[in-house]
């Protein structure tokens, strides 16, 4: 009797395997319904989907110029670009900045700094960072700028504190700015003391001023450097 239920059960067992494994199969080879187009052949893959509309082609692709236009028409762009356009208005007041100036924007984001120094009329302004942002910000490590020495007139960063190494951050910031040039550092908003800390890191740099100002609604202080003419 014992032998006749065990051979039972050992059937039952085997039965049931057998059905979770064609169930698991067959849904590693369905595709979704919700995901496949009313033109797409019964099986278009046999890969089990990541997600729920793991299918590439019901996504259109957007051309660059108008994502552009979309982000650069949009309320936040224009605030933003506008709030970095009166931080950079003083710098024309001293003779700092001017239209024929060279400018560096290191670590721009998205660019908006590069849209303001335009706006302002800027000729050549140049923003990198560790992404690209095409048309206003190329890909470049500001550890390793791939420019050469002396190459800009100014150089500006509103991220200075968001760096890995600070020091090579500064050296290589002072290092595309001629000599007599400026570089403008935003940092977060801090005493006289952090802004000797900071000014120490760079090594050929002279400090002009220092002043708190307020960037798309943040406290911030800019620290204002020429860098050292040769003494040749």
């Amino acid at each position: 009797m014992d032998k006749e239920i065990d051979t039972f059960l050992k059937k039952l067992s085997f039965g049931a395997i057998a059905i979770a494994s064609v169930t698991l199969l067959s849904l590693f080879l369905r595709t979704p319904d919700s995901c496949v187009p009313p033109d797409a052949p019964p099986k278009p893959h046999l890969r089990f989907p990541k997600s729920s509309c793991d299918f590439h082609s019901t996504r259109p692709h957007v051309p660059l110029d108008k994502k552009n236009h979309r982000l650069w028409s949009s309320r936040d762009w224009r605030n933003k670009v506008h709030s970095f356009s009166l931080l950079f208005f003083p710098l024309r007041d001293l003779g700092l900045l001017r239209n024929h100036s060279k400018v560096l924007c290191i670590s721009a984001s998205a660019g908006h700094e590069v849209a303001a120094m335009s706006l302002l009329g800027v000729e050549d302004v140049t923003g990198v960072e560790l992404l690209d942002s095409p048309p206003l910000v190329q890909r470049a490590d500001p550890h390793n700028l791939p420019f050469f020495d002396e190459a800009f007139d100014l150089a500006f960063t509103a991220r200075f504190d968001l760096a890995l190494f600070p020091a090579r951050f500064a050296a290589e910031m002072e290092r595309t700015v001629r000599p007599g040039g400026v570089c403008f550092v935003l940092v977060e908003e801090c005493g006289i003391d952090e802004v000797r800390e900071v000014v120490r890191l760079f090594r050929n740099s002279k400090l002009v001023s220092s002043s708190n100002v307020t960037l798309i609604g943040m406290r911030m202080t800019g620290i204002l450097m020429r860098t050292r003419k040769s003494s040749s």
